[in-house]
């Protein structure tokens, strides 16, 4: 029982950290608990994409698809608070230039959005919607399965950075200490797997989604992968602001990939 209770605290520190949702007062909170609740990074990634799906099915009974997509998009950066969003832009001001490390690491510091981080949002937030829409034009059936998917899988991404590279900035003024600390490969496991177990249950609900699926998670693993070498070569590491940015770049991936194989020839 006390097992099962502490997994439901880091669940909710999971849910806290990730999105703007209220946690419990019974939670409470220990600095090793974020470290930990990393294995349910995936899990919150799958709730946002059911917000974001519900409401895309909602706003698609009234309206048209483009409509009901940008509503769709505009209800998760509501519930995170544009987390995510906000990596990928000042990841972008940092090392959209052609900066040296300590410089990059001081632009990410940096609270206001330059040129670089305002083109990356309009480009990937852009390429976001035009997929969606693209994928919301050939049915419901079509869209929701690849908007739960890239919101599963693109958080084991951002995990899995976490693991394999060490922390590039000032540890003493970390965000969060406990994940600047890195992960065990319990926590990296758990959550590739809750990715694997959702597309397989995608699959086996519909096996016409199996070279979806496949497509998908194969460029979520390229996109996790050149990720990993762009910070290694740029910073030495990671940074919180990486991992946002990575989790933006493999959702667009695997939506883009989840299109491609559906205009495939049957």
């Amino acid at each position: 029982m006390r097992r099962l209770t502490l997994e439901l605290r880091l669940l909710f520190v999971a849910l806290q950290f990730l999105t703007r949702v209220p946690t419990p007062r019974w939670v409470g909170f220990e600095p090793d608990w974020l470290n930990r609740s990393a294995r349910y990074f995936s899990l919150v990634g799958s709730l946002v994409g059911v917000v974001a799906a519900a409401v895309l099915w909602a706003a698609s009974l009234l309206f048209p698809p483009v409509v009901a997509v940008l509503l769709s998009m505009t209800a998760t950066l509501l519930l995170t608070g544009g987390f995510h969003e906000d990596g990928l832009a000042d990841t972008w001001d940092a090392l959209g230039g052609a900066v040296d490390r300590e410089r990059a690491l001081a632009i990410m510091k940096d609270s206001r959005i330059g040129s670089y981080g305002a083109l990356a949002l309009w480009a990937v937030l852009g390429l976001k919607a035009a997929a969606l829409t693209a994928l919301a034009g050939a049915g419901l059936a079509s869209v929701i399965p690849a908007l739960l998917l890239a919101h599963t899988a693109s958080r084991a991404a951002a995990v899995t950075l976490i693991r394999v590279l060490p922390y590039a900035g000032d540890l003493a003024h970390a965000k969060a200490k406990p994940l600047a600390r890195s992960i065990s490969s319990v926590e990296v496991a758990a959550s590739i797997g809750w990715a694997l177990m959702f597309a397989a249950g995608l699959v086996a609900q519909n096996p016409v989604h199996a070279n979806h699926a496949g497509m998908a998670l194969l460029l979520t693993a390229a996109g996790t992968g050149w990720s990993v070498r762009w910070l290694r070569a740029r910073l030495g590491g990671y940074t919180g602001d990486t991992l946002g940015a990575t989790q933006q770049l493999t959702e667009l991936a695997m939506l883009l990939g989840w299109l491609a194989v559906s205009r495939w020839p049957a």
